[in-house]
């Protein structure tokens, strides 16, 4: 027996227009397990009769890909990109701020949505309109699927320009992700403006260089 091939579709929308709701966003957030940069979200609300074709989980599409897809989605959808800094990481802590970073880009949408479709399991506390929290939602709809594209999309194109200011760290392959060589330039060339102090390994490096 094969296993079967699901891709995110509609219904979930589709779900919320039966019931009266007309203006949907899907809500993601990229992020949250990098050691450097920002916490990213977008929000998006698809237009029904114009949905670019090929949307799906940011992590299942290439680079290329996705880059392409925020092209389109820019095109035909109202979509808001929004940030946590680092030190708002640091001042909050990671699951906050990427609620803050939520809360931000619903905030920044042309038309405020009726109802918001949000990856994960919790509902960020500033959100005060009707909202479901779809877990694996990048995989089941196409709202927030396009939102983990375009968030993705934005928070590399960051850590690519920071890479050029901060060599040696890998940040244009890795995102500030804790990959290999990202932890040994750490211990090798320090820690950075963009590095996030409450994350372990860079607390860890600090209190060393204290003591």
């Amino acid at each position: 027996m094969t296993k079967e091939i699901t891709a995110p579709d509609f219904s979930l929308e589709e779900a919320a227009f039966a019931r009266g709701l007309t203006r949907v966003a899907g809500v993601d957030e990229v992020g949250r397990g990098p050691l450097a940069g920002p916490v990213t979200a977008a929000a998006v609300v698809l237009n029904p009769n114009n949905i670019p074709a090929g949307l799906n989980d940011s992590k299942k599409l290439t680079a290329k890909r996705r880059e392409a897809l925020t092209e389109e989605i820019l095109d035909v959808a109202d979509v808001c990109i929004a940030h946590c800094t680092v030190e708002e990481i640091d001042e909050h802590n990671i699951l906050r701020a990427s609620h803050i970073a939520m809360e931000r880009a619903v905030a920044g949408l042309n038309s405020a949505p009726d109802h918001l479709l949000i990856d994960g399991n919790l509902i960020p506390s500033g959100l005060q309109i009707s909202s479901e929290a779809i877990v694996k939602g990048d995989a089941r709809s196409l709202s927030i699927s396009a939102a983990s594209i375009v968030a993705k999309t934005a928070r590399d194109t960051i850590m690519m320009d920071l890479a050029q200011q901060f060599p040696g760290y890998g940040w244009e392959t890795n995102a500030g992700y804790p990959s290999k060589k990202h932890r040994e330039a750490l211990v090798e060339l320090g820690v950075t403006p963009h590095h996030r102090r409450s994350f372990k390994p860079v607390h860890n490096i600090l209190y060393q260089a204290k003591n």
